[in-house]
Formats: structure tokens, C-alpha cells, sequence
């Protein structure tokens, strides 16, 4: 006698409360949500530029719209430990780590670095003028914001970017100009999602307030804060949800 195999129905999915009926996830669609570069903000976070200790200059926290692409790679030195009798490492040693990436910017109408204020001063300065280029930047920090249309946010940092190579070609063949620079980094936050206190959440208390520190302590800003302000003003009833 032939086995009867009886079918069972997929689970539905309550997409207006975000909760799995199978309980094996928690929040499953904002857990699992990627970005694309138009879910992206660039905040370039530079310090005081030649000011004096004890001033008041606190260095300026800039977006760059023109920026249009940007990617770090990373690379660690390793070393193979060998000995006698041995074809094969017994072992590796882990040397110095090295930073590095790129940015691209769409060239509009004025270089995009002439909008830090300090670059308009010495522009501005008679009788001695000289053009400031972006590697007389002191060490600076790009902060990344994503934010898709779900309301999902995320945040990585880029830390201390120091500018090395710059380059732009003005050519017939292009429909815009682009300008290239390549940069060192001393350290980098990768993509990590920001968390804030939504009451709605299926989440236990003890996780969500562990996730509101990490968010906190990683970045050391005000951002759940700014999330929330953002879920008070009904903004989740914009979003489009699945």
C-alpha cells in the first residue's frame, strides 16, 4: 500500500507586526534588509584646522552630496612560522593592519572640498593666496547613514582618513567630470543596524537593550535618540512595509 504524504500549508506571515507564527525568528523583515547607494548619507566629520589649543573651533561635520562612490579594502600583514623536518607552516604570525580605500566625487561647478568654512577663509585671504587641496586635511572621519524605504537604518564609520593620491579628468568622451582621491584610514566600524526603543518590538527587554548600548557604545552619538524622534513623528506609518 502506497504512503500517503500529507501536505502541510506554509505559515503566514503577519506582515503588519513583523512576527513569525513559526517563533524561529524574531522581526524577520527588518531583520534580513539591505541597502543600496541611494540609501546612503556621507558625514565627513573634520577637526579644527589650524586653530589654537583652548579656541572654540570645534571643526565641522559636513554631508558631501557629490560624493557618488567610496569603497576601503583591508589588508594584514601575515608571516609563516617554520621549522626543521617541516614542508608546511607550523603556525603564522599576524603583522600590522593597513586601511585603505577610495572616493569618487561628481565634479559640479567648485572643488568639494571648498565648502569647509577654513577653505573659504584662506581663499578669501588677500595678498598671500594659495589653493588648499584636500591633503592638508588633518586626519578626519567619514560616518556612512543608511536608511531604506522599510525604515531600517544602518551605520558604519571610517576613522581617521588621511587623503594620499587625488586625480580628475576632463575629457570630450565624458558626460560628467569625475575626481578620484585615494585614501589610508587608521580604523573602521563596519556596517552595523542602529537600534532604538520601539515598544512594538517582539524583542525581550534584556536584548533590546542590549542592542541600544552596542548602537551606543560604537558610536558614541545621540542616533537612537534621533530614531526614535523619528518613529514618534509617525514616520514608520510612511514607510512601505512588505
Amino acid at each position: 500500500m502506497a504512503e500517503v504524504v500529507k501536505s502541510v500549508a506554509p505559515p503566514v506571515y503577519d506582515t503588519k507586526n513583523l512576527v513569525d507564527p513559526t517563533g524561529s525568528y524574531q522581526e524577520p523583515y527588518e531583520k534580513y534588509m539591505s541597502f543600496s547607494g541611494a540609501d546612503a548619507v556621507a558625514v565627513f566629520n573634520i577637526p579644527p584646522i589650524g586653530s589654537n589649543p583652548g579656541t572654540e573651533d570645534s571643526g565641522e561635520s559636513l554631508v558631501f552630496g557629490e560624493l557618488q562612490t567610496i569603497s576601503y579594502s583591508i589588508h594584514r600583514e601575515n608571516s609563516p612560522v617554520r621549522t626543521i623536518g617541516h614542508v608546511s607552516p607550523r603556525g603564522f604570525i599576524k603583522g600590522g593592519r593597513t586601511i585603505a580605500g577610495s572616493m569618487i566625487f561628481t565634479v559640479f561647478n567648485e572643488y568639494a572640498f571648498y565648502k569647509i568654512n577654513k577653505y573659504r577663509e584662506m581663499l578669501n585671504k588677500q595678498g598671500n593666496y594659495f589653493a588648499p587641496l584636500a591633503d592638508m586635511l588633518p586626519p578626519f572621519d567619514i560616518v556612512l547613514t543608511f536608511m531604506n524605504e522599510y525604515g531600517t537604518a544602518s551605520k558604519m564609520k571610517i576613522f581617521g582618513v588621511t587623503i594620499v593620491d587625488e586625480g580628475q579628468t576632463v575629457s570630450i568622451d565624458d558626460l560628467i567630470t569625475e575626481q578620484t582621491y585615494t585614501y589610508m584610514a587608521r580604523g573602521i566600524q563596519p556596517l552595523i543596524t542602529m537600534h532604538y526603543d520601539d515598544p512594538s518590538s517582539t524583542l525581550s527587554a534584556e536584548v533590546k537593550a542590549r542592542n541600544i548600548s552596542i548602537t551606543k557604545n560604537i558610536f558614541g552619538d545621540t542616533v537612537t535618540n534621533d530614531l526614535a524622534a523619528l518613529y514618534a513623528r509617525n514616520m514608520s506609518n510612511t514607510v512601505v512595509r512588505p
